[in-house]
């Protein structure tokens, strides 16, 4: 296995007047300006006394500057703490106090927001946007920040060039980064990280889906993500890959222009995004008449499949290898047509504490319902006593795992089994060919009154195949099984039903759930959300806030 900043670095010295870093519609820097950046913090930190361990936060939002200033710590290794920039004020100081950080990397209008007297260790607080400083401790700090172009300068008086990139590698089980998976002031858990995990999703990811200087990433998942991070982000960055931000949440016309513009050669999405997709565009056509005749005749559906994949593909930019979806299944109903077209997508399995991959298969060979087979950086087991037909705990063990939570030591602890293995804290089985079918959290798993384990999300699938729903959430009441769904209204106005039939939505959807669920998971009534669900920023629904 090849440490990450080591193909990093030959990347760098290989491609350096080639474009690596872009905000679309805005700023490029090509590798060579990228790296001689880095350089210049390494000096700057140099001169601020910081050590090899020491913690630097970052809190901003995504862009190319975003990540240079990630990379100029970790290649420093200093250890980098990525803060989710939706968190709250609030919230931010906590953890940039909690993480020991001694500088922070933020945006001006987000630094206006955040109290330095609750963030006592830090020494500087620097603008991505500009590289000016915002705060300084004192004049001995600011004079020591300023002080890099001049060192920078005297110690390449001939210039700066790709023979003079050096990136640590012997730093194999150092700690690298520490990601809070929550904005939480109670206990927070900082998964660690070390240069290790990331070194083998980014050797796994090369090995299966090679990268290219040839290639684009279009970056839309927030980079305090690990998925973002690691997979948007570092892994094609390695090999020549130029990534290009989106920046703040683009309107969907916006969005589909970048895709042209860029033409990314992967898609990292969320299953929600794809069925809306489906649902908008597809599925009106496959609903026409003609058209429910037509894909039954042999060949002629041949080709109105092609051509429904055909204009899918062309939409993202026209080179893209692979859809890679997580967070949640794909709703069955629209996974049947995903694959009746020949669509090249996938669902696969992570979690921050595996930074991030967990299970994976390329989209020739992946099974409809499963998240593809275990990483093999990774040992993969279901805790159970028939692990191919008796949901248990899926646990993992390998080079990608972390090594616990910082500061704290109870998290860590209960983390782990006695061997070794992480607690996902997720349910499923594993087919004899190695295929991985998470059936729903352990924490969301509802007992039911014959002692049944029901798995709210299996019910979930079914419920969001019915007519007009867009998203669900299933939660035990008083021992009843309660449906909350939100609708689609453009749908529902598109179809012209009167007050009546709108009034029947909810029942009909219980209705035609409950004839394809078995008894004892049967919804006994269904409710109607009138906004969508509060999500994550993985876009996973925060199911805790709908008990």
């Amino acid at each position: 296995m090849e440490h990450y900043l080591s193909r990093l670095q030959n990347a760098t010295r290989k491609y350096w007047d080639k474009p690596a870093l872009n905000n679309i519609g805005g700023e490029t820097f090509t590798y060579g300006q990228m790296a001689t950046t880095i350089e210049k913090f390494h000096l700057a930190f140099e001169a601020l006394g910081f050590k090899k361990g020491d913690k630097i936060a970052i809190c901003a939002r995504n862009g190319a500057r975003w990540g240079m200033a990630y990379l100029a710590v970790n290649t420093f290794e200093t250890v980098i703490v990525p803060i989710l920039a939706d968190f709250t004020p609030d919230s931010v100081n906590y953890l940039v106090d909690h993480s020991e950080s001694k500088a922070l990397f933020t945006n001006a209008d987000k630094w206006e927001k955040l109290d330095i007297s609750k963030m006592p260790l830090l020494k500087i607080v620097i603008d991505v946007d500009t590289w000016k400083p915002l705060w300084t401790a004192d004049e001995a700090v600011a004079k020591a920040y300023d002080s890099a172009e001049e060192l920078f300068l005297a110690k390449y008086p001939s210039g700066y060039g790709p023979d003079d990139v050096v990136f640590p590698t012997d730093n194999w089980d150092d700690l690298s980064t520490i990601n809070y998976t929550s904005g939480s002031t109670g206990s927070p858990k900082g998964v660690m990280l070390t240069y290790r995990n990331f070194s083998a999703n980014v050797d796994f990811s090369q090995r299966h889906v090679p990268s290219s200087d040839k290639f684009n990433m279009v970056s839309m998942l927030p980079m305090a993500h690990m998925y973002g991070l690691v997979i948007e982000f570092i892994y094609p960055l390695c090999n020549g890959t130029a990534i290009y931000w989106l920046g703040k949440t683009p309107t969907p016309s916006a969005l589909l222009k970048a895709f042209a513009d860029v033409k990314p050669y992967l898609l990292i999405t969320v299953p929600l995004v794809m069925e809306k997709i489906f649902k908008s565009k597809v599925k009106p056509v496959l609903d026409k008449p003609i058209m429910k005749i037509a894909v039954k005749i042999p060949g002629v559906n041949k080709i109105i499949f092609k051509k429904i994949r055909d204009g899918l593909m062309n939409a993202f930019g026209g080179n893209v290898q692979e859809f890679i979806m997580g967070g949640a299944a794909v709703n069955p109903e629209v996974e049947k047509w995903f694959k009746k077209i020949k669509l090249p997508y996938l669902v696969g399995y992570g979690m921050t504490e595996a930074a991030p991959l967990l299970a994976y298969e390329h989209w020739t060979k992946y099974v409809p319902g499963s998240c593809g087979k275990a990483v093999d950086c990774a040992d993969v087991r279901i805790d159970s006593d028939d692990p191919h037909h008796t949901v248990g705990e899926i646990q993992a063990k390998g080079d990608n795992i972390c090594i616990g939570y910082f500061k704290n030591p109870e998290a860590s602890a209960n983390a782990f089994t006695e061997d070794g293995y992480l607690r996902t804290g997720d349910l499923g089985i594993i087919d004899e060919e190695g295929n991985i079918f998470i059936r729903g959290r352990s924490k969301n798993m509802i007992l039911g009154p014959s002692g049944q384990n029901i798995y709210p999300e299996e019910i979930e699938a079914v419920v969001n195949n019915q007519s007009y729903v867009v998203e669900s959430v299933v939660v035990d009441r008083g021992g009843k099984l309660v449906g909350l769904v939100y609708l689609d209204q453009q749908a529902i106005a598109k179809a012209l039903l009167d007050p009546e039939a709108v009034s029947e939505i909810p029942e009909n959807i219980r209705a035609g759930a409950n004839r394809l669920l078995p008894a004892y998971s049967q919804l006994s009534k269904v409710e109607v959300m009138q906004e969508p669900f509060e999500k994550t920023p993985k876009m996973s629904i925060k199911r805790f806030l709908y008990k």
